[in-house]
């Protein structure tokens, strides 16, 4: 009688027009230390012509742990390998691996024994980019407990991850295949927010992130249109699962300074006048119904003052401002009220007739340090000093202490 043992981890690669970088990354799979006999492949060549197909049939004949090839037609994005893949997985986790990366030896071992651990749904292992910039700011330390509010993780949400395979299933999870950019995104950040707590693991490098040098990619590019298709339903997905308040003005932050924002870069100088106002008109009901004051405040002054002013559609105030921070000037910085205050001086800052108000120029601490005369406000004072003035408009309130 043959026992089959469920394999702690299927790796998930969806492929196409993946030769020569195919080759490394199958190579980094077989040298898993966790073992053969604990994982298995699932491997989706999405329409490929370049031998992607035929040479992952090869490695699945030689190959020591179980590997299941499927050839399907060009879908046209990552969500339909990668939802193949994931209806096929047997392993209690999953991690999706891009064919044009590769894993350190090392990462299955260490982030599935993290998991364990831990008790957690996801893992995020420490990234290196190869002729690419991965993320970083979410891989100072490891941790081997956090959550999306405790942590940079909102950061980083491509798919490739570690995710218990029983979080997705419990939750009907899958990759929307109505987008074509942006499917990663939304399904990691729904992963973080219905996890029973993340793992970041900082010491290893478990990913070697692979910049094309062909130019080629799984996902087909397209127009502007689709990213704010991507922003939208980010931030619908926030909307739909958490409540108004802080927490949910600290993801928000997310979508519109990485998907939102960048439409309204360098790029929109050279945009023709239609495509200029297409792009405010796709951004109004975004800005309508997620754009708030915590939002904002948690901006630097330059990307708050850009979107204040899509959200009011201005775009001759909007253009001056985006070909100033082209030009790579520095505002001028005003302290006021004994240097607790510094206002940056871009474009229209206390302009008459304007109307932009001063609060969208207001630095907060954390830009502010860096300029010389800046005095960060003593924690407290606030409280302290509307304490003080209860005080003293409560004076029978000290007599009667002071008899007591």
């Amino acid at each position: 009688m043959t026992v089959v043992t469920q394999p702690d981890v299927t790796v998930v690669i969806g492929a196409y027009e993946a030769m020569p970088y195919l080759v490394d990354c199958l190579a980094s799979v077989e040298a898993q230390t966790i073992g053969p006999a604990r994982m298995e492949v699932i491997a989706v060549d999405d329409g490929s012509t370049d031998g992607t197909g035929e040479y992952l049939e090869q490695f699945a004949a030689r190959a020591g742990m179980p590997v299941t090839v499927v050839r399907q037609e060009n879908s046209g994005s990552p969500s339909g390998p990668r939802n193949v893949g994931l209806g096929k997985a047997a392993g209690r986790y999953v991690f999706f691996l891009d064919a044009d990366d590769r894993l350190g030896a090392e990462a299955l071992e260490r982030m599935v024994a993290m998991a364990d651990r831990n008790g957690t749904d996801v893992v995020l292992g420490r990234v290196e980019g190869v002729n690419r910039t991965p993320p970083k700011s979410m891989f100072g330390r490891t941790l081997e407990r956090t959550d999306v509010f405790s942590s940079n993780i909102k950061f980083t949400l491509s798919a490739q991850k570690l995710f218990r395979r029983a979080l997705l299933e419990r939750h009907g999870m899958w990759f929307d295949e109505s987008l074509w950019t942006g499917e990663d995104a939304l399904f990691t950040l729904e992963a973080y927010l219905r996890a029973d707590g993340v793992s970041v693991l900082a010491d290893y490098t478990c990913y070697y992130l692979v910049g094309r040098e062909d130019g080629k990619h799984v996902t087909k590019t397209g127009g502007y249109t689709l990213r704010f298709d991507s922003a939208r339903a980010l931030m619908k997905l926030i909307a739909d699962m958490v409540p108004a308040g802080a927490r949910r003005d600290e993801l928000m932050v997310r979508p519109f300074l990485i998907t939102l924002l960048p439409q309204f870069g360098p790029r929109f100088l050279k945009d023709d006048e239609a495509v200029r106002r297409d792009k405010l008109e796709l951004a109004r009901p975004l800005m309508e119904a997620y754009w708030t004051p915590g939002v904002a405040r948690r901006l630097k002054v330059h990307e708050r003052l850009r979107l204040h002013l899509v959200a009011e559609q201005r775009t001759e105030p909007l253009l001056e401002v985006v070909a100033f921070i082209r030009s790579g000037k520095q505002a001028a910085a005003l302290l006021e009220r004994r240097g607790t205050r510094l206002y940056l001086a871009y474009p229209y800052f206390r302009s008459e007739g304007a109307g932009v108000p001063d609060a969208v120029y207001l630095a907060g601490p954390k830009e502010a340090r860096a300029f010389p005369g800046y005095r960060e406000p003593a924690a407290h004072s606030l409280p302290r000093r509307a304490l003080r003035r209860i005080r003293r408009l409560l004076p029978s309130a000290r007599i009667g202490a002071a008899a007591a």
